[in-house]
């Protein structure tokens, strides 16, 4: 189960930015939306590329392999952003180091943290292996989401409220599905984690998939609204780009985040890896071969990782352009050629609306995305943390008591 959340937990920080773009109360309805359709899709289905190959043969099976490559190498460049924006600022409070320092840089700490961690993880053979290894991550984020609700009732307060904050929905909703979608997607290694069940069934897998997609559910709206309601239209891709340098409570959950994906990396790695292996290897990769793909892959990940620094940007392409195919179209047009019901059945009905959703959130999704670029505050300072008498970061974890005036975090929040 903790190997289906793991890609989730690693992607909380976007969650409260895809509330900015839909607008808090639509927010949460998207998000039951999304996971609805996320697990329904998962428990019915025995094996995706089968099922698209029987379906549209080998172009469709091609498309898909495509599609199902792309997103978890994606992920994996995402994984390295995260991993280099974290870090760079926790090391940039250890006494004497210099924030200029090429040691702390983004590039420096990605390639050591692919080097060390990230590569010799991705090596592994069996999936099995990482089971330990989500758990844990499970546990950091539960930690983590623990540090974002106490700064929602301690920060909170003194963070200017932008005009639209609580408005219903947002013309970037589209978008916002997108940012939901990629998040909750777990078709890509669902049949890995089945495979890596002991005895596994049918009834295990459903189970395995409902308590999976209920916990983080409950997980991604609590922190989505915790971290909105914190900065609200000031929210960024990253949410750990809002939260200022010298917050060290937030410095320890940038911390542990950062190991969390460090962790949930090599089961972005391992789905990529089994795309190639299927494709170009018959789905049989020797010793030798599976060192040098999975190299390969780590490295280019490694590379496109140097040259974006922006996250918000990359989950929503990623969202619209294959998160969006992969859970709302392509199983629907399958479903739909596949079945015999007459087009009035319940479930071929649902089928039509979901392809149609799916299909007007990626156009739409996409042209919103090209036409309204969102801001990232690459790695910058927000403004309200300017102020050198914001001694309020340095107090005690445990204390909820602000120490500071209103007026010296409420200064040009909103520009």
């Amino acid at each position: 189960m903790f190997n289906l959340c793991g890609h989730l937990f690693s992607f909380l920080l976007g969650l409260p930015f895809s509330i900015k773009q839909a607008g808090l109360p639509l927010g949460i309805l998207l998000f039951f939306w999304v996971a609805y359709v996320t697990g329904g899709i998962l428990s019915g289905t025995h094996s995706y590329q089968a099922l698209v190959r029987k379906t549209f043969g080998l172009p469709g099976y091609l498309l898909l392999s495509l599609l199902q490559f792309l997103y978890p190498f994606i992920a994996m460049t995402s994984y390295n952003i995260i991993i280099g924006d974290t870090f760079g600022k926790v090391f940039q409070r250890i006494p004497g180091v210099d924030p200029g320092n090429f040691f702390i840089s983004r590039h420096f700490i990605i390639g050591v943290a692919t080097v060390l961690f990230s590569l010799p993880l991705s090596l592994f053979r069996d999936i099995a292996k990482l089971g330990k290894v989500s758990l844990i991550s499970a546990v950091l984020t539960s930690v983590i989401l623990i540090f974002v609700i106490i700064r929602a009732f301690t920060l909170g307060p003194y963070i200017t409220r932008t005009e639209d904050a609580l408005v219903f929905a947002k013309p970037s909703a589209l978008q916002a599905v997108g940012v939901m979608s990629f998040t909750f997607i777990c078709h890509h290694t669902s049949f890995l984690v089945y495979s890596s069940l002991k005895e596994p069934t049918v009834a295990k897998w459903s189970r395995v998939i409902h308590i999976a997609v209920v916990i983080s559910t409950f997980i991604s709206i609590l922190f989505a609204t915790s971290g909105y309601l914190t900065f609200t239209g000031l929210t960024q891709g990253d949410l750990f780009e809002n939260y200022c340098r010298n917050d060290d409570l937030i410095n320890v959950g940038r911390f542990l985040f950062g190991i969390t994906v460090i962790l949930s990396y090599p089961m972005e790695c391992f789905v990529t890896r089994e795309v190639v292996a299927n494709v170009f290897f018959r789905e049989n990769l020797s010793k030798r071969y599976h060192a040098i793909v999975t190299t390969v892959i780590v490295i280019m990940a490694t590379a496109l990782s140097m040259i974006v620094d922006c996250l918000g940007i990359v989950l929503d392409l990623s969202g619209v352009l294959c998160a969006v195919p992969l859970i709302f179209i392509i199983p629907s047009v399958c479903y739909l050629k596949l079945s015999e019901e007459r087009w009035y059945h319940p479930d071929k009905i649902m089928s039509t609306v979901t392809l149609l959703n799916g299909v007007v959130v990626m156009i739409v999704g996409f042209v919103s995305i090209i036409l309204y670029p969102d801001d990232c505050s690459h790695g910058q300072e927000m403004a309200y943390c300017l102020s050198t008498n914001a001694s309020f970061f340095n107090n005690s974890f445990s204390s909820f008591e602000p120490t500071i005036q209103p007026s010296v975090l409420n200064t040009s929040t909103v520009q």
